[in-house]
């Protein structure tokens, strides 16, 4: 057999493998797609499910934040219990959850029935964020692993673009909001149909004492390109660092600096005000100046598209010009835009020209947001971690990341009958300055690294 024939075989096994590590990848971002799509479905359903349960703002903005409380409890478990249990099996249970949920909403007789079916939908949010982003790190290749995590990011506005579209489909329908939320069955289905036919992570195998399948299922999705010198990486790391990881480590000196920069970048991608765009935003553009359910809900379905190809966008460029750039200029962009948007409300009552003037503000801070606090947030925290305690610092993360979400959802109506929205989006600019301060001081590049590698430095 000549050399040529093998050098063809050999580049034949590892595309293949290549496919299957990027197979993977979509399938676990699924859990990304029922995040976006529950985060998303509120945004049109409330309209209508406020008047048919008379809520007032107040019971409204907490019927948001339901699903952001179990978002938080979701995030501050789901590390530990993906340690124990596994990736793949606790994102199949995450499916689960996640459907229990949607049909209880469906369902819902009461405003209370529905709340609580909104806080296990926000388990499954929660287990989600702090788990799909650890597992499609851990089975990607280094030179990938930047789009391919990112795929949970693009995945999350893809699933709210649905839940604007389902939102518009139904606007008309008596009772529509049912379907709105119950829809979400569907791909929570798939969701656990795909996690079943997935392995586990290689380097939770390692840690859980089981190396020969681990270094089987390494061997399947590098096609054995380099495995030995990867396999012994994860070795030497969890040699390094110890069998068990415990909270206490979060606190060691060298892993300081690492939870410093996910808990701020949790923190600042919520101040920053996105969420109020994705859960208000047909009320923002009726505020602007569009009056109709329908065509708000349509408007607001044109600013999901935009945040999908603008993720797209990051994810082309991500493995490229890497995280920095990306999230500094993204960052800039989101400061100019919320002061824009704050001027438009401020100069007239939002009518005619105006009305879209905030709806193009919102277009671009959205796409600014897509390129950089978006994405690299998840992606960071699912990298610059040690592998013994990856999962429970990421859980962290995400914890502090929904916690600032639900601050922000139950404030957000508050802020705007108390200082009105000139002052409430200048605030959040004020908020996008200091995360580009942060982000330029704090955040270090990460592009073209391993894992290890990167646990290397931190610890340098």
């Amino acid at each position: 057999m000549g050399a040529g024939t093998v050098s063809h075989q050999a580049a034949s096994v590892e595309s293949h493998s290549r496919r299957f590590v990027y197979l993977a990848a979509v399938f676990a971002g699924l859990g990304g797609l029922l995040f976006g799509y529950d985060t998303g479905v509120i945004s049109g359903a409330q309209l209508f499910f406020q008047q048919d349960f008379s809520l007032s703002t107040f019971a409204l903005e907490q019927m948001v934040a339901a699903g952001l409380g179990g978002a938080a409890a979701g995030a501050l478990f789901g590390g530990r219990l993906a340690d124990m249990f596994g990736r793949r099996t606790l994102l199949i249970l995450t499916a689960l959850i996640f459907a229990a949920g949607a049909v209880l909403c469906a369902l819902a007789t009461s405003a209370g029935v529905l709340f609580c079916g909104r806080v296990i939908v926000g388990i499954g949010i929660g287990l989600s964020s702090s788990t799909v982003p650890v597992y499609i790190s851990e089975v990607s290749p280094p030179d990938a692993r930047g789009w391919t995590v990112s795929l949970f990011q693009l995945a999350i506005t893809i699933g709210i673009l649905l839940a604007y579209l389902v939102d518009y489909a139904f606007a008309n329908m008596a009772q529509g909001w049912r379907w709105m939320f119950g829809l979400s069955v569907v791909p929570a289905a798939i969701f656990a149909l795909g996690m079943f036919f997935l392995p586990e992570s290689p380097r939770w195998l390692v840690r859980r004492g089981q190396p020969e399948r681990a270094r089987a299922i390494l061997s399947r999705i590098r096609g054995g390109s380099d495995v030995a010198a990867e396999f012994g990486e994860i070795e030497n790391s969890l040699a390094h660092a110890g069998e068990h990881g415990t909270v206490r480590d979060l606190l060691n000196p060298a892993l300081r600096p690492a939870l410093a920069v996910g808990i701020g970048l949790a923190i600042f991608q919520q101040v920053t005000g996105i969420n109020t765009v994705i859960y208000y935003a047909p009320k923002i553009v009726q505020a602007a100046g569009i009056s109709s359910a329908s065509g708000a809900i349509l408007t607001t379905a044109g600013i999901g598209t935009v945040n999908v190809l603008m993720t797209i966008v990051s994810m082309w460029l991500i493995d490229r010009i890497g995280r920095r750039p990306l999230l500094l200029t993204g960052i800039a962009g989101m400061v100019a835009t919320l002061g824009v948007l704050g001027w438009a409300f401020h100069s007239a009552s939002a009518g005619g020209a105006l009305a879209w003037v905030a709806v193009i503000s919102i277009m671009v801070y959205v796409a600014s947001f897509a390129i950089s606090l978006g994405p690299i947030f998840w992606l960071l925290i699912a990298e610059i971690y040690p592998l013994k305690v990856r999962s429970s610092t990421e859980g962290v993360a995400a914890t502090f990341n929904w916690g600032s979400n639900l601050v922000v959802s139950l404030t957000f109506l508050t802020l705007l009958d108390a200082i009105g929205a000139t002052r409430t989006f200048w605030l959040y600019g004020v908020f996008a300055i200091g995360a580009w301060l942060f982000s330029f001081y704090l955040v270090p590049e990460t592009k073209g690294r391993t894992l290890e590698e990167i646990e290397a430095f931190w610890r340098k």
